[in-house]
């Protein structure tokens, strides 16, 4: 299973699949694997869901790209619904979360400069965070791993400890234009942001003439059991990136944002030329037809409280293994006392995909639409494979 003609940029598992339905995956030999990976939180509605994949072929049938030097139907349809289910005014469709995040960085540093402040370019943000591989992005992010080699770190991100609002207080200056943050830290281990403090960062930005820009790639899209996870502290941002599961497996983000800030992003001064294209866009209206029907979110949290149940119990019974429970609805983590790359190839052994995460946690990100049994599918797969992993330990 070797790619000699790619970068070796990816630690990939022994394992190729050639089809998926639902929450399984399947591999050229016939062997089943249930994926509560998702693509890393892309795959919402799991694998080749009807709807979805009615709307991509037939799509596909009609046209594949014009640009956007003309309008795109899909495009004004996905916009007003994501605008009319959210804080937004406009949207910005992009190919990817990165290239979301880049839209929203240049939109705050952009409503500073057209309203009068030319200077303010910073942008505050926090420590485990991550917001992309792009050479902004990694700046943003801070984490030297992602840094190293790449010559000087874009200037203009100031990082401070997640949780520390007096440091965020410190961090406010004179140049300073934003404040970006993750209301849950995905890859920084499934580190949710508590509402209050969410409500500080709403309030220090109004006080200075600041933007709130929220990264959603990984928490949004009903991920939390709400459409979008900074919902559940009461707060709304000016600015807002989104990919991931809004397209259920197709590559497509957005940036969100308000009247006052979209305003200064005019005609020449941001593009794509793929984003927003009509395929992406046919698949995320398939994708909010299913997120936005009654009930539908409902249900993602009612089976997130009975994962998270569950977890709960595994780490009672294997307190060696295992030390604590997080997340919210279906963005949920162990953290693990083991090296959580040996407890994830444990899981793989019993044929559970998980993703691994900052901390030592290990990310469980089933389908939205997963089956309560298949829950205790996966929770039964995961007490088989602590159950090889302490008898290992005690061997």
């Amino acid at each position: 299973m070797t790619n000699s003609a790619l970068f070796d940029t990816f630690a990939r598992a022994p394992l190729e699949f050639v089809k998926g339905e639902g929450a399984w995956l399947y591999t050229r030999t016939g062997e089943a694997y249930l994926d509560f990976a998702a693509g890393i939180a892309v795959n919402s509605l799991g694998h080749a869901h009807p709807h979805l994949v009615a709307a991509l072929t037939g799509q596909a049938g009609r046209l594949w790209h014009v640009s956007n030097l003309y309008h795109v139907e899909g495009q004004r349809i996905a916009a007003e619904r994501l605008t009319g289910a959210t804080f937004a005014d406009r949207v910005f469709f992009t190919n990817s979360g990165a290239e979301a995040l880049e839209c929203a960085i240049k939109t705050a540093r952009r409503h500073q400069h057209v309203h009068g402040s030319p200077e303010r370019y910073r942008i505050i943000t926090f420590e485990g965070a991550f917001h992309g591989r792009t050479l902004a992005t990694i700046a943003a992010g801070g984490q030297k791993k992602y840094l190293e080699g790449f010559g000087p770190a874009v200037e203009g991100f100031d990082q401070v400890p997640l949780g520390d609002i007096d440091a965020v207080s410190r961090a406010v200056g004179p140049q300073t234009a934003a404040i970006l943050i993750e209301p849950v830290q995905g890859e920084g281990g499934i580190r949710e942001v508590p509402a209050a403090f969410m409500q500080e960062l709403r309030r220090i930005c109004d006080e200075h003439g600041l933007l709130l820009i929220l990264d959603e790639v990984q928490s949004g899209a009903g991920r939390t059991g709400r459409f979008f996870a900074h919902e559940w502290s009461g707060v709304s941002p000016d600015i807002m990136a989104i990919a991931k599961g809004i397209g259920g497996g197709f590559p497509v983000g957005a940036c969100l944002a308000t009247e006052e800030v979209a305003a200064a992003m005019t005609p020449g001064v941001h593009g794509t030329t793929f984003g927003g294209n009509p395929l992406a866009m046919a698949v995320v209206n398939a994708v909010l037809d299913i997120l936005l029907a009654d009930g539908f979110l409902d249900e993602v949290a009612r089976k997130g409280l009975l994962f998270r149940q569950g977890l709960a119990s595994v780490c009672d019974e294997f307190p060696q293994l295992f030390s604590e429970v997080r997340g919210r609805g279906l963005l949920l983590g162990l953290k693990c006392v083991f090296e959580n790359t040996r407890v994830n190839a444990a899981f793989r052994d019993e044929k559970l995909l998980v993703v691994p995460a900052g901390e030592n946690v290990l990310r469980i990100l089933p389908p939205l639409n997963v089956s309560d049994d298949e829950i205790r599918i996966g929770l039964d797969r995961i007490r088989a494979a602590a159950r090889t992993l302490t008898g290992a330990a005690n061997g």
